[in-house]
């Protein structure tokens, strides 16, 4: 069945970096356009990156400039690079995708930016 696991999650300092990635399997994952998302304390979920099938990215404009989508067809990963994390950067993140309408979400990763 279909399972996306996200992982590299933790604690970091303002203007820390940190990668996460999302182990994909159960499904044909070259073929699908995958995002990751985050959800903060208190907050709806929100869009962060979405990477195409093709690697075309798009990101949220609080992302812009200072995360990173790419995947990794071979190891059928994605990945999110964050740098210049902030404070409001703290969430939960998630990658997704869908099929035929229908959502796929891991359970997440933690982030947490704090001194």
């Amino acid at each position: 069945q279909v399972q996306l696991v996200e992982s590299g999650g933790g604690l970091v300092q303002p203007g820390g970096s940190l990668r996460l990635s999302c182990a994909a399997s159960g499904f044909t994952f070259s073929i699908y356009a995958m995002s990751w998302y985050r959800q903060a304390p208190g907050k709806q979920r929100e869009l962060v990156a979405t990477i195409t099938s093709g690697g075309s990215t798009n990101y949220a404009d609080s992302a812009k400039g200072r995360f990173t989508i790419s995947r990794d067809n071979a190891r059928n990963t994605v990945n999110l690079q964050g740098n210049s994390l902030k404070p409001e950067d703290t969430a939960v993140y998630y990658c997704n995708f869908i099929r035929a309408g229908v959502l796929y979400w891991g359970k997440g990763t933690l982030v947490t930016v704090s001194s």
